[in-house]
């Protein structure tokens, strides 16, 4: 299989193909599990887990008629076993980060991309043979759902690392790629919409299976063994393209950074990048902001159940058949928003990236001129600006996510459709501020297992949302109010990261004001002993100049 995988040469010639297709199979196949709301309905349609909903406590069955033709049934013991699978496939979406990560990093990300879209696959395999039988093969769909979210996960890593290939786009095509990523969830309630159209969901599952073949297909053609050099990598590419031969120095260029990238010595220990205050106060602020982003798409039916009926003991038959409309039609109206994260991506992008390529062009000194390049002095610092870039994405984030928070307090429907658009913003902001973060503060050679060990630790955060939920079908009989008052109050926490890099940032500039404060007193003194030699060779030369003229 090694031998007929391309070289990195030929991919890097089709990195255009590889981001374009990755941005569609990303949309389609990664993390479409966070769709959940409208897959929760097909799942209940299709009467799983329905054996449980027999008999209530007064001996009356948990019966509401969608159509003259189809019975759901429906109660709660079905919803905390549904919404477990959701959470354990949740789980293996962010989870799965830290082992692929040091997986990717050895073997890099061919392997790893081949094996999650066969994953995601069999996940739909799965679960159209358990649509068969479901009150006998129910169970399957926790495997199911186990290997869709690890299947996800696997395409949506693997292609973080395409960006890498495009230069100075590399943070706006790293936006396109979480952009997809995150507009994913609008996967299901596409699926949904065909379902209602008539069409089998074992149909639409075996035919989901046969397109995750054509990912396969295309990896397997398209994709190198190689990792994808780095941005600086790129660049010392581009430099050697320069001269009349560009394609013989690609070829032995790309031959020599894989080398170096493969040989590249770890210079700062990798715990001393794991237990600096960055990294810490950034596990709580994602692990906080996975919580709340996870346990909304999880409990958001019920939500908008509650905000119909308001807690009803024993609703009429019109209300319960006015909710199941309402809920239907606004999941619907979350999955569509969904796409908003391809718009909304490319914006934190550019706050990421802002006066970026400004400190690039400053610090270039011009050719032939070695003596202005030796007292000029960049006006922005290239870590500080990327470090200010990410304070204030994350206090935008932040504010955001506090504001998410507070509409969802309000008992009004449609106001709710501010609050997808909220969350939907929140989902695709936060990871492209850790991203731009881990890349501005800690070694190229951390990154990756940095990344998916706080995805990791968010992930194991982030389980909370299944008591959670419980709590609030039971305890709180639906009722998320309290819940979301807490979660508030929790979300404030995320200031706390920006609060520190504020700090940070303002240590930095103290320490470049003091180096370029004995750098400019270094140069001075140069400048006065070569105007000294400089009047020293003119008095010896005067008495040439006349027989020159």
């Amino acid at each position: 299989m090694k031998g007929m995988a391309p070289s990195l040469t030929q991919a890097y010639r089709r990195r255009w193909w590889m981001a374009c297709t990755a941005v569609l199979e990303n949309l389609c196949f990664s993390a479409v599990l966070l769709g959940w709301g409208s897959l929760l309905i097909m799942l209940k349609k299709e009467r799983f887990y329905s054996h449980l909903c027999t008999k209530n406590e007064t001996g009356v069955p948990y019966v509401s008629y969608t159509n003259a033709s189809q019975e759901e049934l429906s109660c709660v013991d079905q919803e905390e076993l549904l919404n477990l699978g959701f959470t354990i496939g949740s789980f293996l979406l962010s989870a799965a980060t830290l082992p692929l990560g040091i997986l990717m990093d050895r073997y890099g990300p061919r392997p790893l991309r081949l094996t999650g879209s066969a994953c995601f696959a069999l996940s739909c395999v799965m679960m159209s043979v358990s649509a068969y039988n479901p009150e006998v093969l129910s169970a399957l769909i926790f495997l199911a759902l186990s290997l869709n979210g690890f299947g996800g996960i696997c395409l949506t890593f693997t292609s973080l690392t395409l960006p890498n290939m495009f230069g100075s786009l590399s943070s706006t095509v790293m936006s396109l790629m979480i952009g997809s990523y995150a507009s994913s969830a609008v996967t299901f309630p596409g699926v949904k919409l065909i379902y209602d159209a008539g069409v089998s969901f074992t149909v639409i599952m075996w035919v989901w299976a046969g397109l995750a073949t054509l990912v396969f297909l295309n990896c397997f053609l398209n994709w190198p063994v190689e990792s994808f050099p780095t941005p600086e990598e790129l660049e010392e590419m581009q430099k050697m393209r320069s001269g009349d031969d560009a394609q013989e120095q690609v070829n032995h260029s790309t031959d020599k950074l894989t080398e170096a990238t493969q040989n590249t010595p770890n210079t700062i220990p990798f715990r001393r990048s794991v237990f600096s205050p960055i990294f810490l106060w950034s596990l709580v602020t994602m692990g906080m902001s996975q919580l709340r982003i996870i346990f909304f798409m999880g409990a958001m039916n019920k939500m908008l159940e509650f905000l119909v009926t308001h807690g009803k003991s024993h609703p009429s038959g019109e209300l319960v058949t006015e909710a199941k409309e309402k809920v239907s039609f606004y999941s619907s109206i979350f999955g569509t928003l969904q796409l908003l994260c391809l718009v909304t991506c490319p914006l934190i992008g550019y706050i990421m990236d802002w006066k970026i390529r400004e400190c690039e062009e400053e610090t270039a000194p011009a050719k032939g001129d070695q003596q202005s390049s030796s007292t000029c002095k960049p006006k922005r610092d290239r870590k500080i600006q990327k470090l200010t870039n990410a304070m204030r994405a994350f206090t935008l984030t932040n504010l955001l996510l506090v504001l998410f928070g507070i509409t969802s307090l309000i008992d009004n429907l449609p106001l709710q459709i501010l609050t997808f658009i909220l969350h939907t913003m929140v989902r695709g902001f936060i990871h492209s501020c850790c991203g731009g973060l881990y890349a501005a503060v800690y070694p190229s050679n951390h990154f990756g297992t940095l990344t998916g060990l706080q995805s990791m630790i968010s992930a194991v955060f982030a389980l909370l949302q299944q008591p959670l939920f419980i709590a609030m079908v039971g305890h709180w009989e639906g009722d998320p109010y309290w819940i979301n008052v807490g979660l508030l109050i929790f979300s404030l926490t995320g200031f706390l990261l920006p609060g520190y890099l504020l700090y940070y940032r303002k240590h930095l500039m103290q320490e470049r004001a003091a180096q370029d404060k004995a750098t400019g007193q270094n140069a001075s003194e140069s400048q006065a002993l070569n105007q000294t030699d400089a009047k020293g060779i003119n008095h010896h030369s005067n008495g040439h100049i006349p027989q020159e003229a």
